[in-house]
């Protein structure tokens, strides 16, 4: 297969990209800076709309799966960033991508355990949804928005937005959202410190966090062909932390 990947250059996408490479697919990333691997390269910084629209004008061919993994963490005061990266941006190039894609290839994006609850603000993410890049800053100052509830925000939206897609292209395109819990790549420290003791708390609970070669091996299962039942849910890989939630 010929498979697209957005952040490849570290983490979940680093580890997704060698786990296609290994079961013998051809790789095009995209992402602010060259992975250190050989395979096709195209920058993309998804807080731009011009290098959104480069990066479509530079991936030429049809594709059989693109797997969306890049965006940021909550870190300082970046709320602007998150939702521009994560959120509209993200959007952006997916839409613009789909043409790119061949009949029944899926589209699958990394959201987060921190996206959860989605279906209690969908209100608020509708207004988010509706935004262009250039209206982040000002949504985030009329909303009064931090980066962690910018980092969850993007999130919720992310799975929302996914699930809305099902319906313009059932039957030529799945959409799927993987929502891992704490992973150990190296934002880890961003997620404890944006989110405080209740990353501890759960993390002591299940035991440690998931490895990034875990979130990729699903991501691989949902890019195949053996996953073509599968679409319009969210799918969250949390080593137990929220059935430990509902019994302690």
């Amino acid at each position: 297969m010929r498979i697209a990947v957005t952040g490849g250059i570290s983490g979940i996408g680093l580890e997704t990209v060698k786990k296609f490479i290994a079961d013998g697919h051809e790789l095009v990333v995209f992402d602010i800076s060259k992975p250190a691997l050989d395979v096709d390269y195209i920058p993309l910084n998804l807080a731009s709309q011009s290098m959104i629209a480069e990066a479509i004008a530079a991936s030429s061919g049809q594709f059989d799966a693109l797997c969306h993994i890049a965006g940021i963490p909550p870190r300082d005061d970046n709320a602007v960033a998150c939702l521009q990266i994560n959120a509209i941006g993200a959007f952006a190039f997916i839409n613009a991508f789909i043409p790119k894609l061949v009949d029944g290839a899926p589209v699958i994006a990394v959201a987060s355990r921190a996206g959860m609850g989605f279906e209690n603000n969908t209100a608020q993410l509708d207004t988010l949804i509706a935004c262009e890049m250039d209206d982040i800053a000002a949504w985030c100052e009329t909303n009064d928005i931090d980066a962690t509830t910018a980092y969850r925000l993007s999130k919720q939206a992310m799975i929302y937005w996914s699930q809305q897609q099902v319906a313009a292209h059932i039957g030529k395109h799945r959409f799927v959202t993987v929502s891992p819990a704490a992973v150990d790549t190296g934002i880890l420290d961003d997620f404890i410190t944006a989110f405080g003791p209740v990353v501890a708390a759960n993390l002591a609970r299940v035991g440690r966090p998931g490895s990034p070669e875990e979130i990729a091996n699903v991501i691989a299962f949902l890019a195949s062909a053996e996953s073509r039942w599968i679409n319009g849910i969210d799918i969250v890989i949390d080593g137990g932390m929220g059935a430990l939630n509902l019994t302690l």
